[in-house]
C-alpha cells in the first residue's frame, strides 16, 4: 500500500510539471525565434550600414574631386588676370558662395535622401569638369596670345619728341612727297637705344640710306628696325631682353640730322610704330 501511494504522488507531481515544461519549453522556443530575428534584423541593418557607407565614402570622393577642380580654376583665374594687370583682386574676409557651398550643403544631407544627394553631387561634378575643361582651353589660348603680346615691340626706345610720323610726307630732299616707314624720334648723338621686346639680332651694321642699323626678330612675324645709329651694342645672331641696349642714336645715312629712325615690320611690311607703343 506504501508503494501504491508514493507512485501516485510522484505520477501527481511530474503531471504538475508537464505544464510548467511546456511554458519552459515555448519561453526558449519564443527566445530562439526572436534572437533568428534580431538576427537577420542585424544582418539587414548591417548591409544598410554597408550600403549607407559606401554612399558616404562616395560622396566624399566626388566632393573632394570637385574641391580640387575648383581649386584649379583659381590657380587658373589669376593665371588669366596676370596679363591684365599686375594687382590680383583683393580677398575678401568673409562671404560664402557658390559651388563649394553646395558641395557643404549636400554633404549635410540627411541619410534618406542620401542617393538624391549623390545624384545632385554628380551633376554637379560634370558641371565642374565642363567648365573646368572650357577655363583650361581659355587658358591654352591666353598663353598663346601671351606669347604673341610679348613679341609685340611695345616699348619705345628711346624717348624724345618724334620729327616725322610714319606714311607719307613732305620729302626732306625734294619736292614731292614720299611714304615714310617709320617714326623719327628727335636724340642726341649718343643716346642709348634700347630693344621695346624680347628677340634676335638678325643684323648689326650698316644698311644702305638707315645707316649704321640694327634689326631685330621678335618672332611671330615682328620685326623692328632702329636707324641712323652712331655705333651698335650687338651682333648678328644675338638674343636679347627687353630693355637690352641694342645701341646708341647717331646722324649716320641719309639723315639730316641726329634722331632715331624706329620701323616696325608685320610679315615683311611696315606699320606704324605707334600702334604698339603702348609704353
Amino acid at each position: 500500500m506504501m508503494t501504491a501511494r508514493v507512485s501516485r504522488a510522484f505520477l501527481l507531481g511530474a503531471a504538475g510539471l508537464i505544464p510548467l515544461t511546456l511554458v519552459a519549453l515555448g519561453l526558449v522556443v519564443g527566445e530562439e525565434l526572436q534572437f533568428r530575428a534580431a538576427t537577420r534584423d542585424a544582418a539587414s541593418l548591417g548591409r544598410q550600414l554597408d550600403v549607407h557607407r559606401a554612399t558616404l565614402e562616395r560622396t566624399e570622393r566626388v566632393a573632394a574631386e570637385i574641391r580640387g577642380e575648383i581649386a584649379a580654376w583659381r590657380t587658373l583665374h589669376t593665371r588669366l588676370r596676370e596679363p591684365f594687370g599686375p594687382e590680383a583682386p583683393a580677398r575678401a574676409a568673409s562671404g560664402i558662395g557658390g559651388p563649394a557651398l553646395m558641395i557643404e550643403r549636400l554633404l549635410a544631407t540627411p541619410a534618406a535622401g542620401e542617393q538624391a544627394a549623390l545624384a545632385e553631387l554628380e551633376r554637379a561634378r560634370a558641371a565642374v569638369r565642363e567648365e573646368g575643361e572650357k577655363l583650361r582651353a581659355l587658358d591654352r589660348l591666353m598663353a598663346h596670345a601671351g606669347q604673341m603680346l610679348a613679341a609685340l615691340p611695345s616699348r619705345w626706345p628711346l624717348r624724345g619728341a618724334v620729327n616725322s610720323e610714319f606714311g607719307v610726307r613732305s620729302s626732306p630732299w625734294a619736292l614731292g612727297r614720299e611714304f615714310h616707314s617709320g617714326i623719327d624720334i628727335a636724340a642726341v648723338s649718343g643716346t642709348p637705344v634700347r630693344a621695346p621686346s624680347a628677340g634676335t639680332v638678325v643684323h648689326a651694321g650698316p644698311q644702305g640710306d638707315n645707316g649704321i642699323a640694327v634689326v631685330v626678330d621678335h618672332g611671330h612675324d615682328v620685326r623692328t628696325l632702329y636707324g641712323h645709329l652712331s655705333r651698335v651694342a650687338v651682333r648678328a645672331g644675338q638674343s636679347v631682353d627687353r630693355g637690352a641696349l641694342l645701341g646708341f642714336s647717331g646722324n649716320t645715312g641719309r639723315s639730316t640730322g641726329p634722331h632715331l629712325h624706329y620701323e616696325v615690320q608685320i610679315a615683311g611690311r611696315a606699320v606704324d610704330p605707334r600702334t604698339f607703343l603702348w609704353r
